[in-house]
């Protein structure tokens, strides 16, 4: 989680991810940074997000954000 984390701040290193829950609905992560962000995970982490995945639920904090990783590595 600490990679993610790491990713994460890069695009906003202001922001407390390990506490925040409302990254796309509290408008911290937009469309671009998604966009980044999906891009990062792909290269870090050796994983594919498929567009069926790319919805807020799944982007709203670290923890589901992972939880989507570690579900798409078991696949």
């Amino acid at each position: 989680m600490d990679k993610l984390i790491e990713i994460l701040s890069d695009l906003h290193p202001d922001i407390d991810f390990e506490s925040e829950d409302g990254l796309v609905d509290n408008g911290i992560l937009d469309s671009l940074d998604i966009v980044t962000l999906i891009t990062e995970i792909n290269d870090k982490f050796d994983v594919s997000i498929p567009a069926e995945e790319i919805i807020p639920e799944n982007f709203n904090s670290v923890q589901a954000l992972f939880a989507l990783i570690e579900k798409l590595d078991e696949e």
